[in-house]
């Protein structure tokens, strides 16, 4: 361990994890796609994956602001991973799911992860893994 992670607190190792296992991902998608996702488009992609939820309801349940969900929701829809339809139960509201390359996409972000999370578990160990994982489901009462 580097002497800079040793004089680390608890949060600061995290985020400094955090940031490490975003690059590996975003520098393992690059490597195979020429598709140009932001780490906020896969958060709302994952996020509506499987479902279509109404636009609304996509910046109600994600941690970024309503203006910048849109913003990114439009950009989305520009590059052909997302479609936006008319909801069935508001005129008002409109209904956004991933197309078939945007669903093909989060498959692959998904296999990617799983990947590095395997080569994480060949490093620490499966059991450590295993309680590294518990640990975070916990509630921390934070």
């Amino acid at each position: 361990m580097s002497k800079h992670l040793n004089s680390l607190g608890l949060v600061n190792l995290i985020i400094e994890k955090n940031d490490y296992v975003r690059h590996m991902i975003e520098s393992m998608w690059e490597e195979q796609s020429d598709i140009k996702i932001s780490q906020t488009e896969w958060y709302i992609m994952h996020k509506i994956y499987g479902q279509k939820p109404t636009i609304s309801d996509v910046s109600k349940n994600v941690t970024i602001t309503r203006q910048a969900t849109h913003k990114n929701i439009k950009s989305l829809q520009a590059k052909g991973l997302v479609e936006i339809s008319n909801s069935e139960h508001s005129k008002r509201d409109k209904c956004i799911s991933l197309t078939q390359l945007g669903v093909q996409c989060c498959d692959k972000h998904t296999e990617l992860k799983s990947n590095l999370e395997n080569k994480i578990a060949q490093v620490i160990g499966e059991e450590q893994l295993i309680i590294l994982k518990n640990i975070l489901k916990l509630n921390w009462d934070i």
